[in-house]
């Protein structure tokens, strides 16, 4: 193949943690990433952000102009893939598999040969109630305690509690706004005959916490020494080395204690933060030391319960989580312009890229349930329009993971029944071609929603 015609043809850019933008770049687009700090560090690896040329985590792939696709992959971690001139280049010890075909022959192979290099896990866990979207970060018992009411008749599997509960990151105990504990909290959705689900960041330790102050060894620092930052989202936030024996065990023992209050649902955040660069205890790969530490996650938890990883390295995910965020949050609004355009931002809130990431992974869905986030059914305190909720719902039932943050006092009846009716049916969904697909009786094209997003 010729150098011009590898530059003429789009590439396949697969970001590096869950809200990296996945998408087939178009042809000669520039390379952009945030000018702000705290948005280039979750906008891909940060090993990459200066990278001269376009670049993926683990696989890449180019659109030749015969109309096949020429895919490059990586069957070990640790690796980038590049798109020059010369193109696509392998970085990394792997072993590579490379194929030239058409565009689902191609993926569907390499995600075999990901399989029997890393396993599966699949399986729905159901349908998530997550109180993220209602009350973000202020939440409290009695809220919880009045949605358990106000869903009563609707067919949730799983009421997960989110962020807010915490003391700190790090603490991960109770607060004074669920003075009754956690274990309470479990026992009372367990008692409505669903699942108690948790959110928590296990690699995040804020600087004020109490365990940083027990613990400051655990964290992973720079060459000069100093925390590196994990997230500013609290922040600025810091993470575990967890390639260190001591940090391991804390963690063990901070999962175990959490399950055995009740949750075997845990939604797990910002977990691209155990492969960030820095200073290891022990010299491996990032995304190696990121895998081992699931693998203490999983061990701690037990097979049985559901782990959703969230903000993570993909391929590094697979065969320990049983669920993958794909794409970023989907929030109430379709697109922060400021935020995506001005600012070169693809990896923050917003409809429109969470379904364009969402559909860039869907090849992935034999090897994790993939999660495009949650579906809006309500109008009060939501931007988006009816035909913007009516796709993020289409894009659920595509990925066969269904999950809904509304207040059911905030529902109007006719809302109550779509929702009622998107959580009872499980439609009939085939794949026609990159982003058009069949529901039941309807076609849904998500093409015109892919393109118009900014490179």
């Amino acid at each position: 193949m010729k150098n011009q015609q590898l530059a003429e043809g789009s590439f396949y850019q697969h970001g590096w943690q869950s809200w990296n933008v996945t998408a087939w770049r178009p042809p000669q687009t520039p390379l952009r990433y945030p000018s702000v700090t705290a948005h280039r560090l979750q906008s891909t690896d940060p090993a990459h952000l200066d990278d001269k040329f376009p670049g993926g985590a683990t696989l890449g792939a180019l659109a030749n102009p015969d109309g096949s696709i020429e895919l490059k992959g990586a069957l070990a971690l640790d690796a980038w893939v590049s798109h020059t001139p010369n193109g696509l280049i392998g970085a990394g010890n792997s072993h590579w598999f490379e194929r030239i075909g058409p565009e689902n022959e191609v993926f569907t192979a390499y995600a075999a040969a990901l399989k029997s290099t890393f396993g599966a896990r699949t399986g729905s866990p159901g349908n998530v109630w997550c109180s993220w979207y209602s009350f973000y970060n202020n939440v409290n018992e009695t809220a919880i305690h009045q949605v358990l009411d106000g869903i009563e008749g609707l067919p949730f599997d799983i009421v997960q509690l989110d962020d807010g509960w915490q003391q700190r990151n790090g603490d991960w105990h109770a607060n004074k706004d669920f003075a009754l504990g956690l274990t309470d909290l479990a026992h009372r959705i367990k008692a409505t005959g669903r699942i108690a689900g948790l959110w928590l960041a296990p690699f995040i330790i804020d600087p004020d916490s109490e365990t940083y102050r027990k613990y400051p060894d655990m964290v992973l620092r720079d060459a000069s020494g100093e925390p590196v930052i994990a997230a500013y989202n609290w922040g600025p936030n810091y993470t575990l080395d967890v390639t260190r024996p001591d940090a391991q065990q804390w963690l063990a023992s901070e999962m175990s204690r959490i399950t055995d209050q009740g949750f075997h649902y845990l939604k797990l955040d910002f977990l691209y933060s155990a492969a960030l660069p820095g200073q290891y205890h022990v010299e491996t790969g990032r995304e190696q030391a990121y895998r081992e530490a699931s693998q203490v996650i999983r061990e701690a938890v037990g097979e049985d319960v559901y782990l959703l990883a969230c903000g993570a390295p993909i391929v590094p995910s697979i065969g320990i989580y049983d669920g993958l965020r794909v794409g970023p949050d989907v929030s109430e609004i379709w697109d922060n312009a400021d935020r995506t355009r001005h600012l070169a931002d693809r990896a923050g809130p917003g409809g429109a890229d969470a379904i364009t990431t969402t559909l860039g992974r869907y090849w992935i869905r034999e090897l994790i349930d993939i999660d495009p986030d949650i579906a809006f059914f309500r109008s009060r305190f939501c931007m988006l329009n009816g035909e913007q909720k009516q796709m993020i719902a289409d894009l659920a039932n595509i990925c066969g993971f269904k999950a809904n943050s509304d207040l059911p006092q905030w529902l109007l009846p006719n809302e109550r029944e779509r929702l009622s009716q998107f959580l009872a049916h499980t439609p009939k969904v085939s794949q026609l071609d990159r982003y058009r697909f069949s529901i039941d009786d309807r076609q849904v094209d998500f093409e015109p929603i892919v393109s118009s997003r900014p490179w």
